[in-house]
């Protein structure tokens, strides 16, 4: 993403503000736009989303905590700025809500969940197309698709993750499972379709995720 498209520059702050907000947060653009991609799924929502999502963190600027880590300060706003757009834009408030309680339910009723380990490059999974991972990743429930791609594209902990997100790790970690195993069945049922894999041979084989880590989605 070009970096010229953040538009703050016309909000009014002291250059030195200015110039230290600019070589801290600028270098995160191009994970925010990655990011943004894999929600919006659209190369013109997704620029408008970084652009707003930097003009918030550029306004609220006094109230990050040098130390702390940026980007996750960053997707935070992102991520925040992402839903207010998505309840505005299709009115479904109430759908995110339920999506919550069902998290929570995982949580609470499961227990302590232990999640699969990242998803390496690996045997029949890895000959599943990126255009179908983007697809299988597009289709989950947005909170899971976000917490996998945190985890498993960006690199994030879970503590990270769960600060973005604003929930109880034990809830992230639900997330990514239920996440990994939703993607694992859409991508095995294609490499199925495709003569990759027998119907009922390695169903839970890795996914190829990590190879798409700090790339573009475009």
């Amino acid at each position: 993403m070009n970096r010229d498209t953040a538009g703050f520059s016309y909000l009014p702050v002291e250059p030195t503000e200015r110039q230290r907000f600019e070589s801290t947060a600028l270098p995160h653009l191009d994970a925010l736009y990655r990011m943004a991609m894999r929600l919006c799924r659209d190369p013109s929502e997704a620029e408008d989303l970084v652009q707003d999502t930097m003009v918030r963190a550029f306004r609220f600027w006094s109230g990050f905590k040098p130390g702390t880590s940026i980007r996750a300060w960053l997707f935070t706003i992102l991520r925040n700025t992402y839903i207010n757009r998505y309840h505005r834009k299709n009115r479904r408030r109430d759908a995110n809500h339920d999506l919550e309680r069902q998290a929570a339910s995982l949580e609470t009723g499961l227990g302590p969940v232990a999640c699969p380990p990242p998803l390496p490059d690996q045997v029949v999974a890895r000959r599943v197309t990126r255009d179908r991972i983007e697809e299988a990743l597009a289709s989950l429930p947005p909170d899971y698709k976000l917490a996998v791609t945190l985890a498993d594209i960006e690199g994030l902990s879970y503590r990270e993750i769960a600060d973005i997100m604003e929930c109880p790790i034990g809830t992230v970690m639900s997330r990514i499972y239920r996440g990994r195993k939703r993607l694992h069945g859409l991508l095995h049922d294609h490499a199925v379709a495709a003569g990759f894999a027998a119907p009922d041979h390695e169903k839970d084989a890795p996914i190829p995720m990590a190879r798409y880590r700090k790339r573009g989605s475009a």
